[in-house]
């Protein structure tokens, strides 16, 4: 993952920039020391570090912009930073550049439920916003694994999914509006507390844009009513691909399910030893919850196991208590952390047509074998979110660029079967090089031509999505 060398000049100007930013923050807002900048040299790629010059911890949308203008007009890079749970390293500093991270923009700023909307402040993590209305009957419906740590900052850099997008949409389907601070300071607010806002769809553009637009400070959600239920049903199928069959036919009936997760063997082995969920002993397993009225939800799981049976399980469990679906969730909520007793890991998140699932899963299989890695696969299935976590050996030589080869491949297969590169992970660096398998020269043009406008200067997450050789070659022809 090579990175652009460091600026001489912006190296030496630390000491001026500290001054002028600790000039317009809190005095514990600025962070010099190195060894308290090591908390910010990696995000969870952590394959990858790299110190930045300083780190700014700003509390309002004020201080952002502050923050930002100082740093346009001394010409240093800024990467924005959420909570650290990037797995595609969106928040890898460049050794001249300046952290800004939105851990202290905490608040809730207005909560409507008459016009179902919550306004935040970015930094809040995603699962408190549920719990911030919780109390009136609504949720968030975004549900990414690390829910309980990462921001909505990050959600929105990345258009982060989760679990429950099958029925629910992903970030950009619950975002209605955003405070952002421009490269150069300037506040401006896209979009809105309405459902429809008038003018060019920017919003569309933030959403997903990982840091390379603007500083999103504020945020105002789509929130909605719980439902009135909500079951899950497991099943265990005798190899992976007979799973990925059944998903097509579950989505090809026209049925929506709130979700269906798939987990295959050495997944399912994981969370045994690690949670305990009292999973069956079988290749690959799928739960499938669905929601709404007890009749609704009886009809529902009728049909989805009338499919499932199609194709021979050798387990069903209907959920029958509160008690009994937690148990069925708790290995698939502890399935990232499970595989990390395991050994290091790279987790992958191409996304593929459903259809194409049974295929894909073959051969992800015959390609982990071709390189020697033990590739697990847990994912949002009803959507097609691929999370092949591919395990190897940090302190074997050699290991760890074995894995990257493999995960190129196998997102390089995501992209040749009609899928993408990522489903809410993002770019970051992790995928950045592999940009010209999916797009061709003009759309990365496009895409650059957007970066223009917005970032002039390119001195926003810099080294991120766009391959560097592209990207140096546009610049240096301005």
């Amino acid at each position: 993952m090579e990175m652009p060398a460091p600026k001489s000049g912006r190296l030496a100007s630390k000491p001026e920039l500290a001054s002028r930013l600790c000039a317009v923050l809190p005095s514990d807002a600025v962070i010099e020391a190195p060894e308290e900048l090591k908390a910010y040299e990696c995000d969870a790629l952590s394959a990858y570090r790299c110190p930045p010059l300083l780190a700014v911890l700003p509390e309002t949308t004020e201080q952002v912009a502050k923050v930002m203008n100082i740093c346009h007009e001394m010409g240093v890079p800024v990467v924005p930073r959420g909570a650290g749970t990037s797995l595609a390293g969106g928040a890898l500093p460049t050794a001249d550049a300046v952290i800004l991270g939105v851990a202290r923009l905490r608040e809730v700023l207005e909560i409507n439920t008459s016009d179902r909307y919550i306004r935040v402040q970015s930094g809040m993590t995603n699962l408190s916003v549920t719990a911030a209305v919780e109390d009136e009957g609504f949720f968030y419906a975004p549900d990414p694994s690390s829910q309980l740590a990462c921001a909505i900052a990050g959600n929105i850099a990345m258009n982060s999914g989760g679990a429950h997008c099958l029925k629910y949409g992903v970030t950009t389907n619950n975002l209605l509006g955003v405070t952002m601070v421009m490269a150069d300071g300037e506040v401006v607010e896209i979009g809105g507390a309405v459902m429809d806002a008038p003018g060019l769809d920017l919003l569309g553009l933030i959403c997903g844009s990982e840091g390379q637009l603007g500083i999103v400070t504020e945020a105002t959600l789509r929130i909605l009513p719980k439902p009135e239920g909500a079951r899950p049903v497991l099943f265990g199928f005798d190899s992976s691909e007979v799973a990925g069959a059944c998903v097509a036919d579950i989505i090809r009936s026209g049925l929506i399910p709130v979700a269906i997760e798939f987990m295959d063997r050495p997944i399912i082995r994981a969370t045994e030893d690690f949670a305990e969920a009292g999973y069956p002993d079988c290749e690959a397993l799928l739960i499938v919850e669905v929601e709404g009225s007890e009749q609704e939800i009886a009809d529902q799981l009728a049909r989805i196991i009338g499919i499932a049976k199609r194709h021979d399980p050798v387990a069903i469990r209907e959920s029958a208590s509160a008690e009994e679906s937690t148990r069925i969730w708790l290995g698939r909520k502890s399935a990232f952390g499970a595989m990390g007793q395991m050994g290091d890991y790279i987790c992958l998140d191409g996304t593929i047509p459903v259809g194409e699932l049974p295929a894909v899963l073959k051969r992800i299989a015959e390609l982990g074998e071709t390189h020697g890695h033990m590739v697990g696969n847990v994912f949002h299935a009803g959507d097609g979110n691929m999370h092949p976590l591919i395990l190897y050996n940090a302190n074997e030589p050699g290991q760890l660029e074995s894995a990257e080869r493999l995960g190129a491949e196998i997102l390089k297969l995501c992209v040749d079967v009609g899928g993408c590169l990522t489903g809410e992970h993002g770019v970051g660096v992790e995928k950045r090089e592999l940009m010209t398998h999916q797009f061709a020269p003009v759309d990365l043009e496009m895409q650059m031509t957007v970066k223009d406008v917005f970032d002039p200067e390119w001195l926003l997450n810099p080294a991120k999505v766009f391959p560097l050789a592209v990207s140096a070659g546009r610049r240096a022809g301005r």
